[in-house]
């Protein structure tokens, strides 16, 4: 079985501690967060992870984006809209993406930028590579306050532009190697989010990628699975460890030739599951969709566990993994 994250992981900044990185301090060009990207990718590569991730070190989900999209901000720890959302000229994450690359390539010769997953069609268990990142559109939008250019009622128009945006990033991380592109979704297991204009803005985001695509989507996705089945992605990524009734609902769907990213640990508490806890819990989801439409995953980012549990839940998920592949 193909393993995965969906993204963030424990890792803080460094302060400069020898000449030379104190030098770079002085001169601006130190980047406390290379380390953490570094950590964060040696973890998971040791665990046995297929598709890692940068590890998310940089903040927030939301924060990452607001931070550097043209008409978004970040203040007093809030994403604000305050004028016309416009692509970027630089990339917000293709950096990390080369650092994870490196970084993984220097333990594992398997790593490899680029498409790798698939082959002829189908997902290669032994693949190996990194994933690129996106907060979703329509996340991004609902996380926002609005402020200035767009007015409540035209908030759809601001998921499009930012849809539009985003496609550019994402176009960023794929030329810097990335080997899947994932964007996250969490706000359309809510109820709050307008399916169809999510689609279309997905849809948007993902247009002229090569690499395969997945959408995560945290939370009781029982009313929306069929829904979300229908986006244009090759996985669609829930919670099946810390949700049951997502494991019900999957009793009776239409999976559409999708993939299912299989949350199997969960993220919200630090108690490790044995590998016999985990394998249970995959042969269930074996049993009702088949082992080849699963990729193994945690249930969602785990930048709010301690680095021993979050490097345990991972290594006990790919041994129960490697028993079932």
């Amino acid at each position: 079985m193909l393993t995965t994250v969906v993204g963030s992981y424990p890792a803080s900044p460094q302060e400069p501690s020898s000449f030379s990185s104190r030098l770079s301090s002085f001169l601006g060009s130190y980047d406390p967060y290379h380390a953490a990207v570094e950590f964060a990718v040696t973890q998971q590569v040791k665990a046995g992870v297929n598709i890692i991730s940068t590890g998310q070190v940089r903040g927030d989900m939301v924060e990452i984006f607001a931070r550097e999209i043209t008409g978004m901000v970040w203040e007093d720890g809030t994403s604000k809209i305050k004028g016309k959302i416009l692509p970027i000229n630089h990339s917000i994450g293709a950096e990390d993406v080369k650092t994870a690359l490196k970084t993984a390539g220097g333990i594992s010769e398997e790593f490899q930028s680029g498409e790798n997953v698939l082959s002829e069609g189908e997902f290669n268990e032994d693949a190996r590579g990194v994933k690129g990142i996106i907060t979703g559109p329509t996340t991004l939008v609902l996380s926002s306050r609005m402020e200035g250019f767009y007015t409540l009622e035209k908030r759809d128009k601001a998921i499009i532009d930012l849809a539009h945006a985003l496609n550019r990033e994402a176009k960023y991380l794929e030329k810097a190697g990335a080997a899947m592109i994932q964007f996250d979704e969490p706000f359309l297991s809510t109820g709050m989010a307008d399916i169809k204009t999510a689609y279309h803005a997905i849809k948007i985001a993902s247009e002229g990628l090569n690499v395969p695509l997945a959408m995560h989507v945290c939370g009781d996705v029982s009313q929306v699975l069929g829904e979300l089945l229908k986006f244009p992605v090759d996985i669609v990524d829930c919670e099946f460890a810390g949700i049951e009734k997502n494991m019900e609902i999957l009793q009776n769907t239409d999976l559409k030739s999708k993939k299912i990213g299989f949350g199997c640990v969960d993220t919200k508490k630090e108690q490790v599951e044995s590998p016999d806890e985990i394998r249970t819990l995959l042969e269930r989801g074996v049993k009702i969709i088949g082992a080849e439409n699963m990729i193994v995953d945690p249930d969602c980012g785990m930048r709010m566990l301690p680095e021993e549990a979050a490097y345990k839940k991972l290594k006990n998920m790919t041994e129960a993994a490697g028993w079932l592949s």
